[in-house]
């Protein structure tokens, strides 16, 4: 048995009650649905800045009714502290754990407007670390970001070696390391960073000018659209499918006090160039019947971007227990039929 299988049965037989911020996003609502399904009691909070009441109604639509009488709503911005200290404390029973994923993703939205990233990406950060002190919550996991390793040159990316920032989204991230090891120096908070490379799944946002590219490109081929790619096509990512992600976030929650007020890669350790990801939506495509026969166009190389990445999960491994269960390829063949479903309704 796994380390995670061994989780998910001690937290079904004692279940725990979570905080997830960011509740009605990507992966707020792939947690959310993955607790109620082994029956935790779950707050939520959100703002629907860049979440949607849609992401909820389809995790009802996924556990039964006892399971989503487990689950709390509260409509709420971390950028407001009362907001954060009425989520942390709307059940007389403590909570257990955070997850915080609420904030602003988007190297290209930081950069055109660096004042709404850092409001919600630190001052929200703060203040949903502040309400979890005087909460005393067991654990605080929070969502960092790969964006972290700025210019450092070396592949795979090891924790410990980062570079300068190469965007106000990625120095806002950094900003959250620093905070979350400065309240555990200074308050005993634990708290675990989440450093996620490229997470991809269900009900990522496919439209807008921000999208992630899975999503962005995906929609553009089922509506037959030009695709377009930024520089040559071999910038390489390392791509993780959200379920990895989920798990990770349970287990850095959860772990042993050797585990915990650590920085942790999570991914799945290997990179994909565009070009290869391109490849492999269309083939999945195919296979639900969608062909796609365009040729990709190619264009300038987008401003921030690093050149490649890929992650070393060694410590995730060692220290959590971390086991991605699930390859490129067959998260985008898991994710298609929702992408499908989502874009031709």
């Amino acid at each position: 048995m796994s380390r995670y299988e061994e989780v998910q049965s001690r937290l079904r037989n004692a279940p725990k009650t979570w905080l997830i911020t960011g509740v009605a996003g990507f992966i707020g609502s792939n947690l959310l649905e993955t607790l109620l399904l082994l029956n935790q009691k779950v707050i939520g909070l959100d703002n629907f800045a860049t979440g949607h009441q849609h992401n909820l109604d389809e995790v009802e639509l996924e556990v039964n009714a006892a399971q989503w009488q487990n689950f709390s709503f509260i409509q709420g911005d971390i950028r407001n502290v009362e907001d954060c200290q009425k989520a942390i404390s709307l059940h007389d029973k403590p909570i257990d754990y955070v997850l915080h994923q609420a904030a602003l993703g988007s190297v290209p939205r930081s950069i055109a407007d660096p004042i709404l990233t850092n409001s919600a990406n630190i001052t929200g950060f703060v203040n949903m670390l502040t309400a979890a002190k005087d909460a005393k919550v067991k654990t605080f996991v929070y969502a960092a970001s790969s964006s972290t390793y700025g210019d450092h040159p070396a592949l795979p990316k090891v924790e410990d070696n980062i570079g300068k920032p190469l965007s106000p989204y990625a120095v806002t991230k950094y900003v959250n390391e620093l905070y979350a090891d400065v309240f555990q120096r200074t308050y005993g908070l634990n708290s675990t960073g989440l450093r996620y490379f490229n997470v991809f799944g269900k009900r990522q946002e496919p439209n807008g000018a921000y999208a992630a590219v899975i999503p962005k490109w995906t929609a553009s081929m089922i509506e037959n659209q030009d695709l377009f790619i930024n520089g040559d096509g071999e910038t390489s990512r390392d791509f993780c499918f959200v379920e990895n992600a989920v798990q990770a976030n349970i287990l850095a929650a959860t772990a042993n006090e050797s585990g915990k007020n650590h920085i942790y890669n999570v991914a799945l350790g290997d990179r994909t160039t565009l070009n290869e990801l391109f490849a492999s939506l269309a083939s999945a495509l195919g296979n639900n019947g969608v062909d796609y026969t365009k040729k990709a166009i190619y264009r300038d190389f987008r401003a921030g971007d690093v050149r490649h990445s890929q992650a070393d999960i060694s410590k995730a491994k060692s220290l959590l227990g971390y086991q991605p269960e699930y390859r490129i390829q067959q998260g985008i063949d898991k994710a298609m039929p929702w992408y499908i479903k989502f874009l031709t309704k």
